[in-house]
């Protein structure tokens, strides 16, 4: 039976996990231009990623799955979530689990038809410290066997700033060649550096990687990145952080001759009008200052977005989670489900044990309820209704409806009233599961259906989805 939304045999399929075939190869994974739906398992472990993989994500439709940074960092006391943005060593190994894992999570991934995008911390290395998770002693300027103080930019010479530190971010050298929050910063014009990030970038393209999200990009040398770029094996998919706010050189729209750019204004947005009227998101597109949609990776939230409070958030509830449903259905940019962790505080880590490793996923606890199996049903339609254009459009006050072609239709409700009227679907006759809920809709002969949608919920039917 073909997998959508239906309510998962979790035990059962996490007990299965232990029959992927771990050697499988990576030309199993999804072709480029098939599905495309990333899931964003923010600091997940590396088995609880390929469980996810085996259970939900292949048989879902997913195309990749984005995994936090993979290499050995700091290790701090109270271990913060962001310990694996601040690189002690490039050994693939750390909080989230060790070599081996890592490469069975993705020959599993693989396996279930999923590739894997690991998230790459390449502008800079700890700026704190001195013990990393695998043992590596180091100092700031200081990263034995990888770089010394030569590597890294410094006042004078390099940032103009007496503190090393950016004051000015809409100046290209500052942004480039100052430390962003004290992070020492590598000298990404060296070919010494270069070839060194070249290097585990291509360990981690061996170990079967597809792809990488660039942290921090923004922070790197146009020039830098192409060139580090042009040492990689193969062709990797590579989509980069760039937070928008800079002009000239540091526009998202600058950093597109090296990768694909991951679009903050999106979420942005669909906040302002999920907080407001989603009827205005008729027209969402470029016209609202996106980057275009075939350069764009968009989302709700990512970890630091939930957290700065810019988009919506888990905390969100309900809207959160119609914002996704309109983000999977809408037909811009490549979309990233995001299923964090739970935190109180902006520092707080992932369950953990005591010395900082992270614990095994469980979703009824601690993880934001995990919207990647939730949204399970929505990856499958959007996969089917690809290509297609929106059309049937309907709206009321925060109440939107329309179709994507002929191949699927979804309504949402994000106003406080019940949603009932006769839609125009135009979909065939028959009756279709509702890939969100749990019933059936029924679809006449004229292609209209007769829906009663409550409060703060949504309904979406399909063609591949018929009861």
């Amino acid at each position: 039976m073909r997998f959508r939304n239906r309510a998962l045999p979790v035990a059962a399929l996490l007990a299965a996990a232990a029959l992927v075939p771990l050697g499988a190869s990576s030309a199993s994974a999804s072709p480029p231009g098939d599905h495309d739906v990333i899931a964003n398992l923010f600091e997940w472990n590396w088995p609880s990623v390929r469980a996810e993989c085996t259970n939900v994500l292949g048989p879902a439709g997913y195309g990749a799955v984005q995994v936090a940074p993979p290499e050995d960092s700091l290790s701090r006391d109270g271990h913060p979530w962001w310990e694996v943005y601040q690189p002690a060593d490039y050994d693939v190994g750390g909080r989230l689990g060790t070599r081996q894992q890592f490469a069975d999570m993705v020959a599993a991934c693989h396996a279930a038809g999923v590739k894997v995008y690991a998230d790459a911390v390449i502008n800079h290395m700890t700026g704190q410290g001195s013990t990393s998770y695998g043992g590596k002693s180091f100092g700031k300027y200081d990263y034995p066997g990888l770089y010394s103080s030569a590597d890294f930019h410094a006042y004078p010479g390099d940032c103009p700033e007496s503190d090393d530190q950016i004051h000015d971010y809409n100046n290209y050298t500052e942004v480039t060649e100052c430390e962003l929050s004290s992070l020492s910063d590598l000298r990404t014009e060296s070919d010494h550096v270069r070839d060194t990030i070249a290097g585990y970038l291509n360990d981690l393209i061996g170990l079967g990687v597809d792809g990488f999200r660039v942290d921090a990009a923004k922070h790197i040398g146009h020039d830098d990145l192409a060139a580090i770029e042009s040492r990689l094996t193969g062709s990797p998919y590579i989509y980069q952080e760039v937070m928008p706010g800079g002009s000239g050189d540091l526009a998202p729209a600058a950093y597109e001759g090296t990768g694909d750019v991951l679009e903050f204004t999106y979420g942005y947005k669909l906040k302002e009008q999920f907080n407001g009227d989603i009827a205005n998101l008729r027209s969402f597109g470029s016209s609202w200052g996106l980057e275009p949609s075939g350069k764009s990776v968009v989302f709700v939230a990512n970890h630091d977005t939930e957290r700065n409070g810019s988009d919506l958030s888990y905390k969100d509830g309900a809207k959160y989670r119609l914002a996704t449903i309109f983000g999977l259905a809408w037909d811009f940019g490549t979309p990233q489900v995001y299923s964090g962790f739970d935190f109180s505080g902006t520092d707080d880590s992932p369950p953990s044990d005591g010395s900082g490793y992270v614990s095994d996923t469980d979703c009824s606890s601690g993880w934001q309820g995990c919207l990647d199996r939730t949204m399970a049903g929505m990856v499958g339609w959007h996969n089917t209704v690809r290509g297609t254009p929106v059309s049937n459009w309907w709206s009321a006050s925060n109440q939107i409806a329309f179709s994507r072609g002929d191949r699927g239709f979804v309504a949402i409700n994000n106003s406080t009233s019940d949603l009932s009227r006769t839609f125009t679907t135009g979909l065939p006759a028959g009756t279709y599961h509702d890939v969100i809920g749990s019933g059936t809709v029924t679809v006449a002969s004229n292609g209209t259906a007769s829906l009663t949608i409550p409060p703060t919920t949504a309904v979406a039917i399909d063609t591949n989805d018929q009861a």
